[in-house]
Parts: C-alpha cells; structure tokens; sequence
C-alpha cells in the first residue's frame, strides 16, 4: 500500500521500532491458533464439552467429541475472521488506523471473556465468533498501518515482523498448553484461554498512544495533524522540510490511486490448529523452528525479491509435503526412526513456509490499495475456515469421516503444488515490489 515514508535517513527511518510494535497484533491470532491445538486435547476440556468414551486407544482420556463439534470449534474462529476482515477497511477509513486496531482488541476481548466463562460448547463457540472478528480486523488494519507508516526501504521488513509475531504467538500457546495441561480442573484450559487479555491489553495500551497513519490523516484533509504523526514516526521536527516533501508524496499516491479508481467489496494451518492431534510431543519444537525461520524471511524479503522466493518456497512445501505424505503411509507408529524422519521433513516443511510464504503474502497484501488489499486476506480466512472445518471429517477414523489419516498430506502436497504454478504465472515481480 503506497503512501507511507519513502526518504533513507537517520530521522525517516527511526520510525521501525514504532510501526513494528502494531506487529504485536499478530500475536493474537498466533496464540489463539495454537491455543486450540493444545486445549481441544486437554482431558479436562474434553470432560466439560464432550462425552465419556471406552475407546481409550483413540481417546486415551477417557473423553471425546464428535468430529463435527471439533470442526466447530476450530474453523468457526475463521468464520469470524473472514467478515472482521471484510469490516477491517470501513472501520480503519471511519475511525482511523490506530483506533480501529484498539477497537479490534476489544471485540477479541469480548470473544476470550465467553470462552472462559463458558461451560457448554454453543457460548464457547460464541466466543470463538467473537475473537475472530477481531483477528479478522487486525489481520488487515496492522500490515495497513505498518505499510502507510514505514519507508520504502525497508517496508517489506516491517510489514513481515507481523508473520514473525504470529510465530511467537504459537510457541507461547505451546509453552502455556504444556505447562496447565495436567491440571484436572477448569484452570487447565481457562488460564490458557484467559491468558489472551493480557496480549489484547498490551496491544491496545500501545496503539492508544501511537501516532496516526499519516496517510489516512491526508486523506481525511488533516494536514496538521499529518505532520504532527509524521513527526513522531520520523524524529524530525515539526518545521522540517523533509516532512513537507514526504507528505506530497503522499498527496501524490492518493491522487494516483483516485485516479485508478478503488475496488469494492492452507495445509500450513492444519500443523498449528491440528498438529497436537498428529505431533503429539512436539508441537513446542515445530513452533520453535516457525518463530526463528521466519527471521531470514523477514532478512531476505527486500533482497531477493518477493516472486523468486515465494517459488523456492512453494517448491520445498510441495517435496516436503508429499516426502511426508508417501513416508507415513509406508511405515508402522511403532517404526520409531521413520517418526522421527516425519518430524524432521514436518520442521522442514515449516522452515519452508515461515521463511518464505508466511511473511511476504502479507507484504505483497499490504502495499495493495486498501480495499483490494481487504478481499486477499478475507479468503485467506474463508479458506481456513474450509480447511479447518473438513480436517476432522477428512483424517478421523468415524462414521461418516473418510479416514484418511497421513494420507491427507497427498491433498496438502498438491494445493503447494498450486502454489507453484500461481506464483509462476499470476505473481510478476513488478507486482512484488514495495
């Protein structure tokens, strides 16, 4: 998205530490991915919301739930992102960048209060509903604002710490499922689940007295104001020259993008929303490997170019994805050498992605014209609520479940091979560039 600062200096680019805080944002939906990985497993969950079972070699618990309220309760958190995210840019336009990402945080407050406080599955999945219009809002609003407030030159860098922030969500989520799961009680997942204010706090308390979007300030025809925010981002002062020339650039890009007119209105999340079910055990180290991968994604966005490594990780998912599909399928559980070579091409895989894929959609995204920028990643939400959704019904061995197992990565391989092809074909470099 064009319009943010653009000059390489000591005061343009002191605003990075600023605009990357937003990132935080990504935490939320990060953690709460991983949080339902770990919790939908946990035996005093499933005591609570499911059923009494004596099948204890596929539900070592003593307690289960039903493939279709496991589908529920993952994917309905997708549902809500897919309209917050079609919400993201009139709210953002209205009420401004910085305040729509607090509002965000209190809508995904609203939606952490009902899960805790629930004890039956349809107000938990309420909530559920409720914290994913608020991921669904700050999925697009923060690599909005980060983009409209950056420099050219390492835009692309910033926009990615979003991706890197998701990351670390997921290995807390983790950490914390680990440490409450052998409780026996409610607090084995209402402390994991209540843990999600403190994330939502911290970011609003941050945004509440971050500067404004200077873009969005211009276009609203606040001037004054639009120095003032740029001044806080940049360090420069109020009567600095360089600050008129950054704002015309702005008024330039608005212009141009006046001109062209506006528009109007996934196999990697099933490790993350699934992957407790299948890695059991190593669920802490995949998200380890996902948090420190995505760094030389964050390094190389501005250096090698958006399209070629968007291919090189298309083409690495795809091996890995079927290595995995092919391995599991011709070995025992009980072959404990040929685990650990699925666990090794599983962290593969993940260093593929959060190197490549995880970072740079969201800043091919983000430099788009807002309202375009909206509908990529409102079907990024669709689709995961689809795949989320038929996951179980897909893998589980039950009436009315294909029972496909591992062999569900044969699926996965080829939608990466998609990828390849979509990237090659319809991603052109020019299109790649911030």
């Amino acid at each position: 998205m064009p319009g943010g600062p653009s000059a390489v200096g000591e005061g343009i680019g002191a605003n990075a530490p600023k605009v990357s805080f937003a990132a935080f944002g990504g935490i939320l939906f990060g953690y709460d991915t991983g949080v339902i990985s770990g919790i939908k497993e946990m035996k005093s969950w499933l005591r609570q919301f499911g059923y009494a079972t004596d099948d204890l070699v596929n539900h070592k618990t003593g307690f289960a739930i039903t493939s279709s309220t496991e589908s529920l309760v993952v994917s309905i958190l997708s549902a809500g992102t897919f309209f917050g995210a079609l919400m993201a840019a009139p709210t953002a336009d209205y009420i401004g960048r910085k305040w729509g990402i607090v509002l965000s945080c209190l809508v995904f407050s609203i939606g952490v209060a009902m899960q805790t406080a629930s004890t039956a599955i349809p107000l938990f999945v309420a909530g559920r509903v409720f914290a994913g219009l608020g991921v669904g809002l700050v999925s697009c609003i923060i690599p909005m604002y980060q983009s409209e407030c950056s420099p050219k030159w390492i835009r692309g860098a910033v926009v990615s710490t979003y991706q890197w922030a998701i990351t670390i969500g997921l290995l807390i989520s983790g950490v914390v499922n680990n440490a409450t799961q052998n409780r026996d009680d409610a607090s084995a997942y209402r402390l994991p689940i209540a843990m999600q204010f403190i994330w939502a706090a911290v970011l609003a308390g941050g945004m509440a007295f971050a500067p404004e979007s200077p873009r969005w300030l211009v276009k609203g025809g606040r001037d004054a104001d639009a120095v003032h925010a740029m001044s806080r981002l940049t360090g420069l002062k109020n009567t600095d020259p360089e600050l008129e020339v950054e704002l015309d650039e702005i008024r330039a890009n608005l212009e141009a993008e006046i001109a062209l007119g506006e528009s109007s209105y996934a196999d990697f999340n099933f490790i993350f929303y699934y992957g407790t079910t299948f890695f059991q055990g190593v669920t802490i180290a995949t998200n380890i490997v996902n948090v420190f991968m995505t760094l030389p994604g964050m390094w190389g966005v501005e250096r090698f170019g958006r399209r070629r490594l968007l291919l090189v990780g298309a083409i690495g998912m795809c091996v890995c994805e079927f290595i995995v599909a092919i391995v599991a399928v011709t070995i025992s559980v009980e072959n404990i050498a040929g685990q650990k070579v699925l666990i090794a091409i599983v962290c593969a895989y993940i260093a593929f992605f959060a190197s490549t894929w995880g970072p740079i959609a969201w800043v091919i995204t983000a430099k788009s014209s807002h309202y375009k920028f909206v509908r990529r990643p409102s079907s990024n939400w669709l689709w995961n609520f689809g795949i989320a959704y038929a996951i179980p019904y897909l893998v589980n061995k039950a009436p009315g479940s294909a029972g496909l197992e591992a062999k569900v990565f044969f699926i996965w391989g080829t939608t990466c091979f998609c990828c390849i092809i979509f990237t090659y074909f319809c991603i052109p470099e020019r299109m790649c560039t911030c």
